[in-house]
């Protein structure tokens, strides 16, 4: 059994989640901005269905991308000398947060539903008013061709979701946050769960135990100073291959 969150009620210690399914540590009826900013510090992400209560997750092991292990094969670097040249492409960030969650949250070809709810839709909008979550983006010719969103807190970013709707376009934008990261000193992206994908692009499984102990350095850090990116575009991110 799991603990059922009152409004005010504090999460239980993230060693008290479940092993099957991995991870499960709470459920609650809220999704505010206030709960999320309780979770995200000590490595506790929401996660559930429409028909669901909202549902705390906390998995052990935790899946990471460590900025400086970032894969790029042979014909992913090609692709990226070509959109360096590609004068019609242009990396931005948080120059359209709405339409970038709401393409994460259109259904896949292979799964008909989605995880990203209206309310999450809407409490993560919240955090990005309050600066807190950012899009890195892909356009060609103008139009959002892919990208991604998650949260920051200090020298920490939880990558959420992407997608793409041209070929290497959420890669493309990946690629660009990662490079972002290097240069503020933020060493690893919150992957959440295993996916064969991200383990291509060099993400990999630690100890929970290990990834909230970095947590207690990086949420408290001095935050990226998101605002100085997201005034022009950021092609140069993508040099080097």
């Amino acid at each position: 059994m799991i603990p059922w969150l009152a409004l005010s009620e504090p999460f239980p210690p993230v060693t008290s989640a479940l092993e099957t399914p991995n991870g499960l540590l709470a459920a609650s009826a809220d999704l505010t901005v206030e709960r999320l900013l309780q979770a995200y510090p000590h490595g506790i992400f929401p996660w559930y269905s429409e028909d669901e209560p909202v549902l705390w997750w906390s998995p052990d092991p935790r899946m990471v991308l460590f900025t400086g292990d970032l894969k790029i094969s042979r014909s992913f670097a090609k692709t990226l000398r070509n959109s360096m040249r590609n004068t019609a492409l242009e990396i931005r960030l948080d120059s359209d947060f709405s339409s970038v969650i709401r393409a994460c949250a259109a259904p896949r070809d292979t799964d008909a539903g989605t995880w990203i709810t209206d309310s999450v839709c809407n409490a993560y909008s919240e955090l990005h008013r309050r600066g807190l979550a950012h899009s890195i983006e892909t356009w060609i010719n103008g139009r959002l061709a892919g990208g991604l969103y998650g949260v920051a807190l200090g020298k920490m970013f939880y990558g959420e979701s992407m997608f793409s709707r041209a070929p290497d376009a959420s890669k493309i934008a990946l690629t660009a946050l990662v490079h972002l990261l290097k240069i503020e000193q933020v060493p690893v992206i919150d992957c959440q769960q295993k996916t064969r994908h991200l383990a291509s692009l060099g993400a990999r499984e630690i100890p929970r135990k290990e990834f909230v102990a970095h947590l207690e350095t990086s949420v408290r850090a001095a935050p990226v100073d998101w605002a100085a990116y997201s005034s022009r575009a950021l092609n140069a991110l993508l040099a080097g291959y």
